[in-house]
């Protein structure tokens, strides 16, 4: 072989060393620039990710009152921000970089979805939580208006069965007697009072010892009582009495007769008398005197 062929020849080969390696450098790099514009796509997706993480941890945290879960929340919603922020940092080109914060991503995302899980879980048990409270709270409302019916309609039975139990005096009979003891016809002829009535058989009413007042009010509303210690009770204030009167009352009807002994100058005009037991007026008369 002649010493043109073999240049020729080692031409040819250098020729097709260059276009391989031309072919190969610019497949590479087409490679390259196809994998960075890879990376860059991915790496938005993963920056709107870790953005829609934070904004989930801000709304879970609305959801709770659990001081204890929200800080937990709060440093979760930290670290996602800080890795959102290195990844903003990362060039599309670094590709381990972008890999790292990926795994990182894939963590984060199990995170949040335990939370949501664990919120969920615990507003569920809220909310039977709440209707039971409502349910015992009604039923608690229904059973103090029970309560307190009951209360008034036994209070109401008390008033009943008391004024059931209170003595009454009918047949009140006022007789103003002279010196003689004899119906007196002029007032200035009176010197005694005798005041008669009758209690009425009670058998809801105690028996034993009472004691009776009696009021005699003269035409000015004066009432005749012989010493002003002479008081005894009625509604909260003490009132003068003009006689009292101690009985043994068997639950039977009875008739009772009580005196006043003149000594004072009476008026003409109309008298009223007033008979008290137990706190309460049990009778009232009035008469006149000429």
């Amino acid at each position: 072989m002649d010493k043109n062929k073999i240049q020729i020849i080692i031409i040819v080969l250098l020729i097709a060393i260059v276009g391989g390696v031309s072919f190969f450098a610019f497949h590479q790099v087409k490679e390259n620039q196809e994998m960075t514009e890879l990376f860059a796509i991915e790496k938005e997706e993963m920056e709107n990710e870790y953005t829609t993480f934070a904004t989930q941890y801000d709304e879970l945290q609305v959801q709770i009152n659990n001081d204890s879960l929200r800080e937990k929340l709060a440093t979760e919603k930290l670290r996602t921000q800080r890795l959102l922020e290195e990844l903003r940092q990362v060039k599309s080109s670094n590709a381990a970089e972008i890999m790292r914060l990926k795994k990182e991503l894939k963590t984060v995302r199990a995170v949040l979805r335990s939370y949501v899980i664990q919120i969920d879980s615990l507003n569920r048990l809220n909310a039977a939580l709440t209707t039971e409270n409502k349910e015992v709270k009604k039923k608690y409302n229904e059973a103090t208006r029970q309560i307190n019916t009951l209360a008034q309609e036994k209070k109401t039975l008390n008033a009943k069965v008391t004024l059931a139990a209170q003595l009454d005096a009918t047949n009140i009979n006022v007789q103003p007697k002279n010196k003689r003891g004899k119906t007196a016809k002029k007032v200035k002829d009176v010197k005694k009072i005798a005041v008669s009535f009758t209690i009425v058989k009670n058998i809801t009413a105690k028996t034993g010892e009472r004691t009776l007042y009696v009021r005699i009010a003269k035409p000015d509303n004066e009432v005749l009582s012989k010493s002003a210690s002479d008081t005894f009770t009625y509604e909260n204030r003490e009132l003068a009495y003009s006689i009292k009167k101690y009985i043994e009352y068997t639950g039977e009807e009875q008739t009772v007769t009580v005196y006043w002994d003149v000594e004072e100058y009476l008026p003409a005009g109309t008298y009223n008398v007033y008979i008290f037991a137990d706190g309460t007026m049990i009778g009232q008369q009035s008469f006149k005197m000429k």
